[in-house]
Formats: structure tokens, sequence, C-alpha cells
């Protein structure tokens, strides 16, 4: 251990050295009522039926997690998991996803995903150890892959409470991309995407508890939420071409009355770049879209 590991980060790393979580296999049918409730929510005016393709990333809506109420922890995250890591005072952080379709996976046909660990990464920063784990999964139909994600997951281990983080209050300036729009969630629309996506995270929908425990200002938008609004930006100008792939990185919280705006620029016939941004030219999201 070097001069410059704190007694925490030794600790850390105690704790994942036996950590080696198998692969797992998940079945679903992609029942098109889940997609018909995310596109109410969203207020797209996509329509799904039996064999209709699902957009990129509304996969998130299925293969739900949900354990008993009792094996939530305090924040509602699950207390347990087969991915998370074994640390003390866990807490999670969604980091982005790199995902790629070969075929769209179509609705109402038996699904299999393929869950399995892709790496494990401890980093050292200011604000103490973190770990970067990547999980890799591949959802399969009629014995083909036919999408493929790889989603990075930022844990550290933390009991403090009450940590104040700032609302930025600088004016959105005009928007000079070629595609752009404004979405305004409400506390509904973030209730009713967090039970869509089996997300119980108190940060969503319990205000009290975002602002007396977390020390946020307001509800926090969901960062896949946000990667909703990119993808679906650059799928909804996409004139008839698909979309291929999509990678995305969260880099700052958004809270719910925060005005913000969804962009994209496509830089040539096929990729776009994707962002989402608040005052001051904030930057809360970005990805790339490829289109084919």
């Amino acid at each position: 251990m070097s001069d410059t590991t704190t007694a925490d980060e030794a600790t850390l790393s105690s704790h994942i050295t036996e950590w080696t979580p198998g692969p797992v296999v998940e079945h679903d049918v992609l029942d098109p009522a889940q997609a018909q409730r995310l596109a109410a929510t969203l207020g797209t005016e996509d329509a799904f039926g039996s064999g209709s393709e699902l957009p990129m990333p509304w996969h998130w809506i299925y293969f739900s997690q949900w354990p008993p109420t009792d094996a939530l922890g305090a924040d509602g995250h699950p207390r347990d998991g087969h991915f998370l890591p074994p640390i003390p005072h866990r807490r999670r952080m969604f980091a982005g996803s790199r995902m790629s379709v070969t075929t769209p996976l179509r609705l109402d046909v038996p699904t299999e995903k393929h869950s399995s660990l892709a790496s494990v990464k401890e980093k050292h920063g200011r604000s103490g150890a973190m770990l970067f784990v990547t999980v890799r999964s591949e959802y399969r139909q009629d014995g083909a892959t036919a999408l493929i994600e790889e989603q990075d997951l930022v844990y550290r281990s933390d009991n403090s409470t009450a940590r104040p983080v700032e609302r930025l209050v600088e004016d959105l300036t005009p928007s000079g991309t070629v595609w752009s729009a404004e979405p305004t969630p409400t506390a509904p629309l973030l209730f009713r995407y967090s039970a869509l996506t089996s997300n119980a995270h108190r940060i969503h929908y319990d205000l009290p508890y975002t602002t007396d425990v977390e020390g946020y200002p307001d509800l926090v938008v969901h960062g896949p939420l946000l990667a909703n609004y990119m993808a679906d930006l650059a799928r909804l100008h996409a004139d008839g071409k698909t979309m291929s792939s999509f990678d995305f990185r969260l880099k700052r919280p958004l809270f719910l009355g925060d005005r913000f705006r969804v962009e994209g620029n496509p830089s040539d016939g096929n990729t776009v770049a994707v962002r989402v941004v608040s005052g001051a030219e904030t930057v809360h999201a970005e990805g790339t879209v490829t289109l084919s």
C-alpha cells in the first residue's frame, strides 16, 4: 500500500477481493403494453403491438428486478444483488452505457438476457475510492443476439448524509443546434418512469428524503430518462433510418424544475452528436447515435 492510500481506500479494496459473480440468464416476453405505457409517460406518439420493433434504449423497461420491499435499503435501492459489489454503505451512480443493435428487438417475443461482469476497476479521486463496474448484457431472440449493452456503474462506500448540492440558476441560452427539444418532466412523470424501470431509489419521488438526507435541492431527474430523451430526439428526426448504436455518458444531475434542452447535431449522414444542456451551456449528458 502506497503512502497516499488511505485506510478507507484499503478497506474498499478488501471487500471485493473474492467477489466474482457469474453470468446470469433472464427471460421476458416484452409485453407491448409496457412499451405503450412508456410512450404515454414520455408523451410520444409511438404505437406498439405484437411484433413491433422496440427502440433503444426502451429495453430498460423489461427484465424487471423486483425484490421484496423489506429487501430494500434506506435509499430504496436493493440491499443485495448479483452484480452489486459487497462494499459497506454502498452508493450507486449510473455513469453511462454503450449499446448496439444487430436486429431490433420485437415485442411479444420470448427474449433472453445474458448478463456477465465485464470489468471492475477501482479508482481514487478527491472524493475517495470508487468502483467502476461494467456489466455486459446480450439480448437474444430466436437464438440470435439482437442487442448488446455494456452498462457502466460507479459505486462508493459512503455513509454521510445531507451533502449539499447547489442548483444551477443560469438562464438557458438559445439553441444553435440542428435538432432540439425542451422536455419539462413533472413529479408524476418521474414517478411513472421509476415504476416502469423498476427503480425504487427515493431521490426520484420522495422529496423530504431527497432534500434532508441526500442534500439535493429537489427531486433528481433519472439519468436513464436523459438518455431516453437523447435517443428519442435522434430517432424521431431520423427520416426513416434506424438506430444501430447509442453511446452516452452522464456528467451532472438535473433536478425537477430545471430548464434544460436536448440537442442533436448530425455530423454526417449516419452519426449524430447528442447532449443535454442547461444554463451557461452546462452539459449534463452527452452521447453519440449511429443511424443506418
